[in-house]
C-alpha cells in the first residue's frame, strides 16, 4: 500500500528544479554568502510583491516576531494579545521580550474573534499580534480599527499566510509589521531556515537592518546590542525561485481545497470555514472531528498521513506553566486542540492521491 504522505515538499523541487540549480550554482560560485545581491534582490521582490515599501531578510520567523516587540519598545510590565489557539512561536515572540501574552479566544476562522479583544485590553496593552493561522485572514479591518481607536501596535504572524487578503488587500497592508517564515513547509519555503518582516515605516526598516547584523550600521561599530539574524545569500536566491511562482503555487491549492470542500461529505467531519471577504492561501486544510484520534488511526490504517496543528495550545505547555493556567481556562482553543486535523496537502498532489483521500474520509464512521 503506497503511502499519502500529509507534506511532499520535494513535489515542488523536481517542478522546478533545473531553476533551483541553477540558482543555487549561481551563488556558490559568487563566492558571496552574506547580505549580498541575492539577499537585496528578494528583499525588494518580496516587498514590491506583497505591497510594502520595506522587506528586511531575517534568520527565522520567530526572530522576526522577537525583534519586532523589541524594536516597538515593548517589554517587562507590557501586555500583548495574541490568539490562544496559536503555534507557540507567536507567543515565545512576546516573551523573549519579558512581556505577557494576554490570551484571546479564536473565532469559527481559527483566528482572533475581533468581539472578544475589548474585554481582554487594560492600560498595560502595548500590541496586538494578529496571526492568520492555516493561511487564513484575520479580520483585518476591525483589528486595525480597535489598534488606532486604543493607540495600538498591530503587528501580524504572517508565518503560513504569504499571500492572504483581506478585502481585496494583502494582509500584511493592514499592520504596522509583519512577520514572515520561510521555513521549507511553508507556501513560500526556502530550503533550511528564514524570515522575514515588511513594514511601511522607514524607521523600523533602519532598525531590523541594526539589530540583525550584532546591532551594527557599520561593521564594527555597534549601535544597540544587537543579533546575528541575517537571511543568507543562498536561501534568498532560492526564494526568489519560488516568489516567482508564488501566485501560481497558491492557485493550485486553491484548487485542491476547493475539491476537498465539495467532495468531502461526511457528517462527522466539520470542514473549514472562509472568512467573508477574505481569502485562505491554505497553509494547511484543516477539518475538525469529535473522534478526531480515531480518525487519525484510520486514516493511518489506510495508508494517509495526517498532522494535528497543534495539540497543545500555547497556555498548556510545559514552557508556560509559570503563566498560571489550567485546562479549562481557555476551552475554545483546548476545543480545537482535541479536534483538529490537516488533511494531506501539497503542490503537486495528485488527482488520484486526492481521490483516495476523499473516499477515506467519507469512509469513515464509527
Amino acid at each position: 500500500m503506497k503511502q499519502i504522505k500529509a507534506n511532499d515538499i520535494s513535489r515542488l523541487f523536481y517542478r522546478y528544479q533545473d531553476e533551483f540549480e541553477e540558482k543555487a550554482l549561481s551563488v556558490l560560485r559568487s563566492g558571496h554568502y552574506v547580505l549580498g545581491t541575492e539577499v537585496t534582490s528578494f528583499e525588494q521582490e518580496f516587498a514590491s510583491f506583497m505591497g510594502s515599501d520595506y522587506c528586511v531578510g531575517l534568520g527565522s520567523g520567530l526572530d522576526a516576531l522577537w525583534l519586532s516587540f523589541r524594536i516597538l519598545g515593548i517589554g517587562k510590565g507590557d501586555e500583548v494579545l495574541v490568539p490562544s489557539n496559536t503555534y507557540i512561536a507567536s507567543v515565545m515572540g512576546i516573551t523573549i521580550n519579558g512581556a505577557n501574552p494576554v490570551f484571546v479566544e479564536p473565532d469559527a476562522y481559527f483566528t482572533m474573534d475581533p468581539e472578544k479583544i475589548e474585554e481582554k485590553i487594560t492600560e498595560r496593552t502595548k500590541a496586538i499580534l494578529s496571526v492568520n493561522l492555516y493561511g487564513q485572514s484575520c479580520h483585518m479591518a476591525k483589528l486595525r480599527e480597535f489598534c488606532d481607536r486604543h493607540h495600538l501596535f498591530l503587528v501580524e504572524d504572517s508565518a503560513q499566510s504569504h499571500g492572504a487578503r483581506y478585502d481585496g488587500r494583502f494582509t500584511n497592508t493592514y499592520t504596522d509589521i509583519s512577520c514572515f517564515s520561510f521555513y521549507p513547509t511553508k507556501n513560500l519555503g526556502g530550503f533550511g531556515e528564514g524570515g522575514a518582516i515588511l513594514t511601511n515605516c522607514p524607521e523600523y526598516d533602519r532598525a531590523f537592518r541594526i539589530y540583525r547584523n550584532y546591532g551594527s550600521e557599520k561593521r564594527y561599530f555597534n549601535q544597540v546590542v544587537g543579533t546575528n539574524s541575517r537571511l543568507d545569500e543562498l536561501q534568498a536566491g532560492l526564494l526568489r525561485v519560488k516568489l516567482a511562482h508564488l501566485s501560481e503555487t497558491n492557485e493550485e491549492r486553491q484548487k485542491l481545497t476547493e475539491r476537498y470542500s465539495r467532495e468531502i461529505h461526511n457528517p462527522m467531519i466539520q470542514l473549514p470555514k472562509v472568512r467573508p471577504f477574505a481569502s485562505s492561501v491554505w497553509h494547511q486544510y484543516v477539518i475538525r472531528c469529535e473522534k478526531r484520534d480515531l480518525l487519525k488511526a484510520y486514516l493511518q490504517d489506510h495508508g494517509i498521513d495526517s498532522i494535528i496543528h497543534y495539540p497543545i495550545p500555547p497556555h498548556l505547555s510545559e514552557a508556560y506553566t509559570s503563566l498560571g493556567f489550567h485546562r479549562g481556562d481557555l476551552p475554545i482553543a483546548e476545543r480545537y486542540a482535541d479536534t483538529v486535523l490537516s488533511l494531506p496537502l501539497y503542490n503537486g498532489m495528485t488527482e488520484s492521491e486526492q481521490d483516495e483521500v476523499i473516499q477515506v474520509l467519507n469512509g469513515f464512521k464509527v
